[in-house]
């Protein structure tokens, strides 16, 4: 699994095909009247035709079977897998959630089955909004396989890793590492005991590298450290396999007699991939204050609204602290954007002790936020010194535009939500020394 062999570059355009059909792409055309070895050639459209070449996502699949080939559409049944957010009436309050629970006992839950949404906001028939959800598995899915029509998924696992069978090759996941899966790739997920995670899918755009600006040509995920599975395909025929889609919110299912992963060779700029969040290059000030949190930002999604997000996905690695006269935990803040966010491994800075890997928080539009009643104590008082910063450490946040709404699961039926959140900030009184 460790071995695997990946190509690299964020968004680059890349050629692959399994090395035991060498010539297996077409040379100098993308649908020959015969391709090599009887394959069928097959476009996988992330974008629009006529999108801006810029912006222009798609590749060239040349597969054993086209996907066209399998029996109707029919729905089925889901309960905490949901868009349905209306439902729930707003609330405003800082939320806190314990670590979501791992499956327990010898019933068999697989990746898809164990998919549950905490919150989102929008529409995937827009194709504007996105959504929040947590996954909780012990199984993997057998001659089933899952694509989602609706956006892109942006998976984070933060207990046990994850073996991924995708149409373009395979990935290995762990904790600390994130993948992102696009729109319509099918893929299936193999693991080897409980595994537990946070996913962020954003509907009908994609992420991509926010610009760097003044910090120049260089910094915060560097392309090159994006790693993209390489061609590899496998031949199971005469079995009912399932293959699960997304759409609109719902899922559906359809059965065809072979697995879908029969991609003998591949090219374009379309394709899953993952990165190590311990190669993200850390900015920050070396002076005094704070500079903004989006210094943290791996990837962004953007609205039509220049330089607001409907999603990013920003992270809190180990580093140093330098500054001087500053209160150097983040600040207390009242935010135009929504919060939400988890924690991989280790302590988060601004609230020890509560806030525990496999759990989350959602500080929503406006609302207040920023160091407990505890760290604000420590912080206000200690020496100054250079120090490493969350050292052994990985939070993380999804942040939008958007305001989201917590689903039922969310607020009720996973049974985690911490309804004494709001005492972390309870000592915090008047310090004021002026005249009163």
């Amino acid at each position: 699994m460790s071995e695997l062999q990946y190509l690299r570059g964020f968004g680059s355009e890349c050629s692959s095909e399994d090395p035991r059909c060498p010539n297996a792409l077409p040379v100098g055309q993308n649908s020959p009247q015969k391709c090599p070895y009887g394959l069928y050639a097959e476009q996988l459209s992330g974008t629009a035709f006529t999108a801006p070449r810029t912006e222009n996502k798609r590749s060239w699949l040349y597969r054993i079977r086209p996907s066209v080939g399998h029996k109707p559409f029919k729905r089925i049944e889901q309960i905490f897998l949901t868009h349905d957010w209306l439902d729930q009436a707003p609330d405003p309050n800082q939320m806190r959630w314990k670590p979501f629970d791992l499956p327990s006992g010898a019933k068999k839950i697989n990746f898809i089955e164990g998919l549950k949404t905490v919150c989102g906001a929008g529409d995937p028939k827009t194709k504007n909004g996105l959504a929040i959800h947590v996954y909780s598995c012990n199984a993997s899915m057998e001659n089933t396989a899952f694509y989602n029509a609706d956006g892109d998924f942006l998976i984070v696992p933060q207990e046990g890793w994850l073996q991924i069978k995708t149409e373009f090759g395979k990935v290995f996941l762990s904790p600390n590492e994130i993948a992102v899966i696009q729109q319509g790739i099918r893929f299936s997920i193999e693991v080897s005991g409980p595994c537990r995670g946070y996913i962020l899918e954003v509907f009908g755009r994609h992420f991509s590298l926010p610009d760097l600006g003044p910090i120049g040509a260089n910094g915060l995920a560097n392309p090159r450290d994006f790693l993209i599975p390489v061609a590899w395909y496998e031949v199971i025929e005469n079995v009912d396999y399932k293959i699960i889609s997304k759409y609109q919110g719902n899922l559906f299912v359809y059965h065809q007699d072979h697995s879908p992963f029969d991609v003998v060779a591949w090219h374009g700029n379309y394709a899953p991939f993952k990165y190590n969040l311990k190669n993200f290059m850390v900015i920050n000030s070396v002076s005094f204050d704070h500079c903004d949190p989006s210094i943290f930002t791996v990837f962004t999604c953007q609205s039509e609204k220049p330089g607001t997000a409907i999603a990013d996905f920003v992270i809190f690695p180990p580093r140093w602290s330098v500054q001087e006269h500053t209160f150097r935990p983040p600040y207390y803040h009242r935010n135009c954007m929504s919060e939400f966010m988890g924690l991989i491994l280790g302590e988060y800075e601004a609230k020890k002790g509560d806030f525990l890997p496999g759990g989350a928080t959602l500080h929503s539009i406006m609302t207040p936020h920023g160091p407990d009643f505890n760290c604000f104590t420590q912080a206000s008082v200690e020496e100054l010194n250079p120090c490493r910063v969350a050292e052994g450490t990985q939070a993380f946040m999804f942040e939008s535009c958007l305001g989201l709404a917590v689903t039922k699961w969310g607020a009720e039926t996973c049974r985690k939500l911490d309804l004494e959140y709001f005492k972390c900030w309870e000592g915090l009184k008047s310090n004021f020394t002026g005249p009163r």
